[in-house]
This record gives structure tokens, sequence and C-alpha cells, in this order.
């Protein structure tokens, strides 16, 4: 499974591209590959997750283009090995 990161994830990591192919197989939920992100990458802990575990409002885990939270099972749903997730940071500007 691909993960792309962007902004301050990827300078956290130091890359833009991750492979969670062997942390996370076919049928692993949404859920499942942000903590396999996490358990490799600890220092994203905080950036994804709040003080309940939750995942942060103003972070974008997109699955093949789609906002996970509006999936039907949201971060419940399931994944396939091709499938591809974009984790966006907040972003400001103005």
């Amino acid at each position: 499974m691909k993960v792309i990161l962007y902004a301050t994830l990827r300078a956290a990591v130091g890359s833009r591209l991750v492979d969670l192919g062997p942390e996370v197989g076919p049928g692993a939920t949404v859920w499942d590959a942000v903590h396999a992100l996490i358990a490799r990458y600890p220092v994203l802990g905080p950036q994804l997750l709040d003080g309940d575990g939750h995942l942060w409002r103003h972070v974008h885990v997109m699955v093949n283009g789609r906002d996970a939270p509006y999936l039907e099972r949201g971060l419940e749903t399931s994944l396939l090995a091709d499938d591809t997730l974009d984790v966006f940071p907040p972003v400001g500007g103005g």
C-alpha cells in the first residue's frame, strides 16, 4: 500500500512516498494504515492524532482521492493492496 505524505508530514518523515506493504495487507482498514504509519514513524503520532487518539479534524486522509471520513465506513473502510492514501496536515495561508 502506497502512502503519499504532504508538507510538514513529508519533512518529518524525510520522504514523500511510504510503502506500507509489509505492515498493512488487503482487508486492513484506513485506521490500520494510519496506526502502521505512526508505528513506523512515531514523530507523526502527535501530528495525526489528538490526545484521545482520534484523527485531528484538520488532518485529511484520502483513499484513492476520496476523503476517508466521508466514505461509507469512514476510517473503518477496508483497503486493497493497490490503494493509495494521501495524508495532508493542516494547511494555513491567506
